[in-house]
């Protein structure tokens, strides 16, 4: 079985299968094996659940996944490592693998494929997602697996700290308050840059996301949630009241009518709302009638 926990031990693996290391990928491969065992301690998989794994690489913390759950489903867009993932994962006959972009796959439908189920059950997943596609792999998952428990994903420290941004702060914006819509978020460990093969030029955080299980709007509410934060954030220097006139093509005196029914201030900044202040803003605009610009 090969050693995936050091340096020495992914070079000379990647150079028996004739591997590089594709940027464009995000292929950097985590190698401290304290950190692997505390990303998969703080997916809290137990013996009777299955767990998919986003972008595997070479499969150092698929073998930690592997050995606490029931099932490990590995989903990666590069056929380069299929024979490295089966040395690796030998042995353990709970692991499947499948080659497609996870951005063009129906990760319920995929799992149902995988071990043969009749219906969709619950499961959990864990990685460490390619970085330059974080933020589609956190709303595909948010947004369209609906037996998702949990998923604790390795990403750049920079996006871990927008959504975990408070009210009022430089990082606060569109991606934090998505997220707290759709989930509670967890910081669970930052890792150095000096943790992974090759060298990346950024540090990392692991969050983990716990699906929220009961929505805050109605899905004809969330379109106009969608909508107000796009043109929040794309003119975010702008006052709250001048936002919304452009955006619902009304009157400036009837929006400031409005806000005041819901005791927020029309000189306010996006940044300055909470994820409530937007819950309540949204089911006042939408009781109006408008049409967007």
């Amino acid at each position: 079985m090969p050693v995936l926990s050091s340096v020495k031990g992914v070079q000379d693996i990647m150079q028996r299968y004739d591997l590089h290391a594709r940027k464009g990928l995000g292929q950097n491969f985590l190698i401290d094996q304290n950190i692997l065992t505390r990303i998969a301690d703080s997916a809290e998989i137990n013996k009777d659940e299955y767990v998919v794994e986003i972008g595997p690489g070479l499969g150092a913390l698929s073998r930690e996944l592997a050995a606490r759950g029931r099932g490990l489903l590995c989903i990666d867009i590069d056929e380069r490592l299929k024979t490295v993932l089966e040395e690796t994962l030998a042995g353990y006959e709970n692991s499947r693998i499948l080659f497609r972009d996870i951005l063009k796959t129906d990760i319920e439908s995929a799992l149902i494929d995988a071990f043969h189920w009749k219906e969709i059950v619950s499961y959990k997943v864990c990685a460490n997602i390619p970085y330059n596609i974080t933020t589609p792999i956190i709303f595909k998952l948010l947004e369209s697996c609906s037996h998702l428990q949990s998923a604790t994903l390795m990403m750049q420290k920079e996006v871990a700290e927008r959504i975990l941004a408070h009210p009022g702060s430089k990082d606060y914006g569109r991606l934090t308050i998505a997220t707290a819509y759709y989930a509670k978020v967890e910081h669970v460990i930052n890792v150095s840059r000096n943790c992974f093969y090759p060298r990346p030029e950024v540090d990392s955080t692991v969050l983990r996301f716990i699906p929220l299980q009961k929505k805050m709007l109605s899905p004809e509410e969330e379109i106009i949630f969608k909508r107000i934060l796009n043109i929040f954030f794309q003119q975010r220097r702008k006052t709250i009241l001048n936002s919304l006139t452009n955006l619902f093509q009304i009157d400036k005196s009837t929006v400031e009518e409005k806000l005041q029914t819901i005791d927020l201030a029309p000189n306010l900044r996006p940044e300055n709302l909470a994820l409530q202040d937007y819950i309540i803003l949204v089911r006042a605009f939408s009781q109006i009638p408008h049409k967007f610009c």
